[in-house]
This record gives C-alpha cells, structure tokens and sequence, in this order.
C-alpha cells in the first residue's frame, strides 16, 4: 500500500522536526515492511512556480493548433511560452517550469525558439510533472500565488511510502490503522477518522428495499443520494492523494469510495439507483449463475459466492468487483451506497476461484472493521452531496447481525513468561489498550460489566471471577485476528518494541547425526547424479485426469488419491501416490523448452489413504479447548499413509552420434539399470523378473523385487501414455519404493583373504521361462559361505537342449579366509549350488 506522508500527518500528528529516515524507522520497529520511499520533492529540479496566464495568440499557420502565450510569473515581464494545449484561458492558474528546470525522465528545460517564436519555460501537464496519468491538457490550479513555488500546490512537496501489508495486520491497509500504529510509536497523538462522521440512526424503511439471505454478511448498509452529479471531478486534494497512493481518477462517485476505503480500510460500493430493479438481496449464488464484472469477463458463479442481487439477477460479486448491470455511468443522477461486512473466508475463496484479486478482496479476506459500516457510507453520502451537489435521502437501511464481542481471559504475566522478559502490569495494560483492545482488571468488574453488555460484549464463562493476575480483554473490532492469548502477547512484545527483547545465540544441542533412512537416501540420490541423471523437485499435485493419462486400471490401487480441500491449484487437487504422475510434469516443461535428451530423477513421498479413513471421517477437532486423547488418535489415524519412492525418467540419446558411433536410444534396459543403481547404493540385491503394470508397456516392463518382495517396476512407458502425456515414443522409466527396501545393517569390517580363489564354471539347464536372476539366487544359496563373487557369462540356447530350454553359465569364485580350498571342495560347493537350483527349477549340468 502507498501512503503520502501528508495524509498520515491529517491522523497522526508527526512533530514538524521528522525526517524521513526517522518515520521509516518507526513503520519498522511497528512490524510494518517498507518496500520503498518515494521522495516526490525530488521529480522535478530547478524553477517550477506558479504562473498565470496573461494573454493568448493564436498561431494558425501550422498544422496543429498552437498558441502563444504571455505568462506572468512573478517577474518585471511576461514570459514567452509556447504551448499546444487548449484545455485554459486567459488569467488561469497554471504550473510553469523556467529554464534550468529538470522534469521527471531527465527532460531539461531552456528557452529556445520554435514556431517562429521564443519558448521561455514551459507550461506543464500533470503527467510531464509526474503527479497524475492525464496528459489531456495542462494543469490549472484553483488558486495560489503567483511567482511562488508550485510544488506544494501539485504534491510534490511529499513523501510516499509503499508498504508490504503483512496477512496479519490488515487492519494497516488503511490510512487509519498505519497512522494509529505511527502516533503509537512517535508517542504522540491519533486523530481516528471515522469521527468525522456522525452515524445516522437506521429508519423503519430503506432508501431501497433489501434482504439479506445469508450468514456470511452480518451487516449491510444502504445510503441513497439523489440529484447527483456522479462524475463530476473530483476535488483536486481528493484526486491527488488518489494519485499519490496509485490510483486512477475515475469519477467523483468511484473516487469517493476508493478514497473512503483507501483511509478508513472499509471498501464500498456505489450502484447506479435508477439501473436497480424491484429490490435488492443479499445471498448465496445459484450454481451456474452469470455475471460480467467490471472488468468485462462473465464469470460463472459459484454456490459458496455470495451475490447482491435485484430482480434481474446478480449485480455484484460481494466483496469482489462490481457488476456492469449496475456501475456508475454517464448518465447516473442517483447513487446508493452500499457498506457491508462479509464473511473473510468466503471472500478470500471466491477469489482465488474466479482468480480475480481487487482492493476490496485484500481487505475483506484479511477481515474489516464491521463496526464503521455505516459511518463509512455515512462519510461517502456526505461527500458527494457536498462536490456532487444532490439531496441526502433521508432513509438508512442497516442490517446488523453481528455477533457480540468476546472477551479471554490473560494473565498478567504471561508475556513475560512466554518472552522471556519481564513486563510489569502497567506494561502489559498499557500495550494492550494501546492495540485497540479493552482491557478489564478484577477490582473494575463491577464497575465495567454493564458497560460492556450495552457496548456488545460478552464476556467469557468462568465459575470464579477474576483475579488480581488475571485480565479481561476484549479485541477491538477491527483486530479480528486477535482470537488467542498468545496473539495479545505478541501485541505486547510488538507494541513495546522488539529492541527490548534482547538477543542471544541459542546453544546448539548436540545431534544423533542422520538416520539409517537418511543416509540412504543420500547415497541413492548422489549415485543416480554420479550416473548422469539430474535430480528436479515437483509439487506433489496432480489433475484428477492424471490417472487416465497414465493408464491406470479402474481397480489400480494408485487411483484412491487423497483430495486436498483447499488445493494450491483447483486444476490439481489430488495428492499424488506415485513420483511419475508429477515427475512427468517436469519432463514435459524441459521438452517444451528445446531440450530432448534427458534423464531425471525425483525422491520424494506419495501419499495413500489411511485403511480406517471412512471410519473415522466424522471426527472432529474442537479449537476452543485441546481435543481429546482418542479425539487426536483418531485424527492422526486419518493421516495418508506417506511412504518414500525413487523415480526417473529417461527419453532421447543415451549415447549421442559422434565420432565413437551412431549414438543410441536410451531403451528399457537403462530403466532397469537406473533401478539397479538405487539398489546398489540402498545396498540391496535387486531381483528382478517379467511384470505388467500401468503406465509401462506390458511386454518391455520389469518387476523390481526385494528379497521376493515386489518394491516397483522399470521399462518401457506404454506407447498411448507417451502420447496422451505428451512424452516421446520410447521414453522409459523407473519407480521404486525407498520405504519398502530394508535398512542395511552396520557394514561388518571387511576380511581380506591371502590365499587364493578357486575359479570353477558351471552351466545348467533350465526351462526358457525361468529368469536367470532366480537361477543365480538359488546357486548363490547353494554356494553357502564359501562363495566370493558370482557372475553368469553366457546364455546359450539349441535344439539338442531340448525344446524351450537354455543353457546359463555362470562363474564361480571361492575363497576361505584360512586356507586354500581344495579342488575336491570346490566341487562339492558347485554340486551343493546346482543341487538348491535343481530342487527349485529342475535345472541340470550340462554336459
């Protein structure tokens, strides 16, 4: 938000001697973030005064309109200024710049000569001064002196600062509430704004009939002006503080509200009276409704919107943006201002749907002051009749359905036990009203109860009054994000200043270092980088097409997808249970960005539904006490189950063309591989074996097995998943479930042998189908512990073998660590190999 240092100083009375630097400070030490400070008294260098216009000559010898003007400026004679504009007359107040004047852009000011005349300064616009976007004609001033310095009478004589509104401070996004936190900080006095109306007393009937269908707005205020001149120009303080804080001057009735909103922090609305029809009502909208906004889009409305409406339909996205039905027009003679205090967190989900952010939506998500309602159509009513001219209908409408105020109860010295510093009682009261709070002690109960109850609060159920440690306090209304003791001793800490809350360096605690799990799977993502994949990072979101895009089975367990209520993008509101469905994600951004070789990784959770979720749907967790043991048990038993998986994904050249050869296509053996490096640095053996499994081609897909237990799947993609995902033909990948592969033991110390190995070959026999992986388990069970490394070199396959047999060689290295074997014990090593591999798949030596 952008805020001149004038209109703080109308509410906060800065002392004459404030610099810059010290304000900036005092927005900082408030919790405030200043973005960046505009000096205006800086734009324009050099002469700039005030001139009036003396006389006019019309020079109709060129193209263009042009005059020549005598302008007095304060010196013995008329200056000599020649200008296009034709927006003023003679003796109007204008804003000259005399040469050695520098105007905003670096456009430097001299006298020269042109159009066969001296041109001896200029006359200026308000965007060539840099105060306002109107370049339609120059800039006439409605009164001053002339000679003097034009800068005070333009705003460049001001400061601006542009301020990051925090979420919780939303009552700063107005003049009022930044310039309540300054006088706080500067210790001097605050003028609140709103005073400068009287509220009306509400009347039997409205200026326009209304009804309010909906819980979500608990106050709605109408006032109708009649007779006038809605577009009228604004005043021209009102349109350059407009311009100052980075709005548009648009029309008196619009500038009145955006001006009201931008001090008092409480958005109106002001519809064309006549343009209404029967009456208007406040609801819920209809499932498909349309309405075109003020920004020209028909938007489909929702049923959690909350509509105005009047006998045509919708006329405004409450608490949004306005309709176009019912806008202040050319033709508009009767406005009805409307005031209203929406339910935060509808506004805030209307607008991220529709994806429409305005001024009005900022505030009324982060929660208005619903107390000022009527007073700020009050202001708005008033301003218009008085530089619109028109009559105040005399008729309020005010439905106020807000809840009472609730006090909590503090105690005294529970800043100073949650801070760590000690705060005295005076400190802690003085704070607290100093954040708009009322604050009750035990001995002035008797004496404040009644006070309270005819001002709307309640106070909070207690069997036992309060003590002398203890403390009522009741948020003001525009603080609705005070609702626990904790956000009042963060007031306390906030308002009496951070620099009192003193720094230490905490003492590190000593750690355990990385867990098991840790440490793998920092080994399995540096060994995939060692073996040039590239790790990316994707949310873990996905559409809820995603599972038909991939293939996925209607009984496939990966399509019980858990739903997020309140998703980053409605477009994917799934959490994800596989590392592909959002890996590929990646994979298509870097395609689409030229690149076409590529080989990436992910390591990260995927998330399955807890087996009891149905069960346990209905629980639900009280905010206003700590739930229940079994209330939590059950909560946490609705967690998604969240276990870890490893995938890539590769396509392109493994290999590219050069002078070592014609390159290669990466193939469904460098998924397999890919697998095999994750098993090496998880320091398993990875089986693996002929599978079938959505999203990969079910004859190029291999199921990766542990232990005979199945841990994922690596091949081929299936050709229609590469083409509805938009992936090249025969991209292949990986997935592996990190949590499912056991932990590796400590790592005994290695025993070196000095004796040597025993080589024996042996080659067996076995049905064609039997995977090779299976066969070399069983010799390396049958081996026992005399077995030192096991390779399987040739697969040999002939019709004297029979017919679907083959032939597996493998090589066999024995070691003892305290002899040198024997030949007759290797042999009995290989017969106890081929013997468990005989047993368990009919294999045979072959002769």
């Amino acid at each position: 938000m952008r805020i001149p240092v004038s209109w703080l100083a109308e509410y906060a009375d800065l002392p004459a001697d404030l610099t810059t630097e010290a304000l900036d400070a005092a927005l900082v030490e408030a919790g405030l973030e200043v973005e960046e400070v505009d000096d205006l008294r800086g734009r324009v260098s050099g002469p700039l005064v005030v001139g009036r216009v003396a006389s006019i000559e019309e020079l109709t010898e060129f193209k263009k309109p042009i005059r020549h003007c005598q302008v007095e400026v304060g010196e013995a004679e008329p200056r000599s200024i020649i200008c296009g504009a034709r927006n003023f007359a003679e003796g109007d107040l204008v804003v000259v710049a005399l040469p050695g004047a520098e105007l905003p852009g670096g456009f430097k000011i001299a006298s020269r000569k042109t159009y066969g005349r001296l041109s001896d300064g200029m006359i200026c616009s308000g965007r060539e001064l840099g105060t306002s976007d109107d370049h339609d004609g120059i800039l006439i001033l409605p009164e001053g002196e002339v000679g003097t310095d034009a800068r005070p009478l333009v705003g460049l004589d001001d400061v601006v600062f542009e301020l990051a509104i925090t979420p919780d401070m939303g009552y700063c996004f107005s003049v009022r509430g930044i310039a309540r936190e300054v006088a706080h900080r500067l210790g001097v006095a605050f003028t609140d704004p709103v005073a400068k109306a009287a509220e009306p007393t509400a009347t039997a009937t409205g200026p326009f009939p209304l009804s309010v269908e909906t819980d979500g707005c608990d106050r709605f205020t109408l006032r109708a002006v009649h007779g006038v001149d809605a577009n009228a120009e604004s005043p021209e303080w009102m349109a350059k503080r407009l311009v100052q804080a980075g709005m548009r001057p648009l029309g008196l009735a619009v500038d009145v509200t955006n001006y009201l909103m931008l001090e008092l922090g409480h958005p109106l609305h002001a519809f064309d009276l006549d343009a209404l029809n029967e009456g208007l009502t406040v609801r819920r909208a209809a499932p498909g409704e349309k309405l075109r906004t003020l920004d020209d889009v028909e938007r489909t409305l929702d049923a959690e919107d909350m509509v105005i409406c009047d006998a045509t339909g919708p006329l405004s996205l409450a608490g949004v943006m306005g309709g176009q039905t019912s806008e202040v027009g050319a033709a508009t003679r009767n406005v009805l201002i409307e005031a209203a205090h929406w339910d935060p967190v509808s506004i805030a989900r209307t607008s991220r749907r529709h994806k429409l952010t305005s001024e009005a939506s900022k505030r009324y998500e982060r929660g208005v002051d619903g107390s000022i309602s009527l007073l700020a159509a009050q202001r708005a009513a008033d301003l218009l009749v008085e530089y619109g001219g028109g009559t105040l209908a005399p008729e309020v409408a005010d439905v106020d359905d807000r809840s009472p105020l609730t006090a909590m109860t503090i105690p005294v010295d529970l800043p100073s036990k949650v801070v760590g510093v000690d705060y005295d009682r005076e400190t802690v009261v003085a704070m607290l009203r100093a954040a708009g709070c009322t604050v009750i002690t035990g001995p002035e109960m008797a004496d404040l109860e009644s006070k309270l109850e005819s001002a709307g609060v309640e106070l909070p159920p207690s069997d036992t009054p309060v003590g002398e440690d203890e403390l009522y306090v009741c948020p003001a209304p525009w603080r609705p994000d005070l609702t626990d003791p904790v956000d009042l001793v963060e007031e306390v800490v906030r308002l009496h200043g951070y620099a009192h809350v003193p720094s230490a360096t905490p003492r590190a605690i000593a750690g355990t270092g990385l867990t098991s799990a840790q440490r793998r799977r920092r080994r399995v993502a540096r060994a995939l980088a060692d073996n040039g994949f590239v790790e990316t990072y994707t949310f873990p979101f996905v559409s809820r097409e995603r599972a038909d895009e991939l293939g996925l089975g209607e009984n496939d367990p990966q399509r019980e997808a858990v739903a997020v209520l309140n998703p980053l993008d409605d477009a994917a509101p799934l959490l994800r249970t596989t590392v592909l469905a959002s890996l590929v994600n990646a994979v298509r951004v870097n395609l689409a960005r030229g690149a076409k070789d590529l080989a990436v990784f992910e390591e990260g959770l995927v998330f399955q539904p807890a087996e009891d979720w149905a069960e346990l749907e209905s629980v639900v967790l009280p905010v206003s006490k700590r739930p229940e043991d079994e209330a939590i048990a059950a909560a946490i038993r609705r967690l998604p189950v969240q276990p870890r998986h490893v995938a890539a994904v590769l396509c392109g050249l493994a290999a590219p063309a050069g002078v070592d050869g014609p390159g290669r296509t990466v193939d469904w053996a460098d998924a397999v591989e890919a697998a095999e490096v994750v098993a090496e640095a998880s320091d398993v053996k990875l089986e693996t074996a002929q599978g079938e499994a959505a999203p990969w081609h079910p004859g190029r897909c291999a199921e990766l097995r542990v232990d005979g237990i199945p841990v994922g799947h690596a091949g081929e993609l299936h050709p229609e998943v590469c083409e509805r995902l938009g992936l090249p033909k025969r991209t292949v990948a990986m997935e592996l479930d990190l949590s499912a592969l056991p932990l590796p033991d400590l790592a005994p110390a290695p025993v070196v042998s000095h004796f040597p190995a025993t080589l024996i070959d042996v080659a067996v026999v076995v049905a064609e189908p039997v995977p090779a992986g299976e066969v070399e388990a069983a010799l390396r069970e049958g081996a026992g512990e005399l077995l030192d490394s096991l390779r399987l070199f040739d697969v040999y396959r002939d019709a004297k073998l029979g017919e679907d047999r083959k032939s597996l060689a493998f090589k066999l290295e024995l070691r003892a660590a305290d002899r040198t074997l024997t030949n007759e014990e290797g042999v009995a090593v290989r017969d106890a190999a081929v013997a468990v591999a005989a047993g368990r798949f009919g294999a045979a030596i072959r002769e």
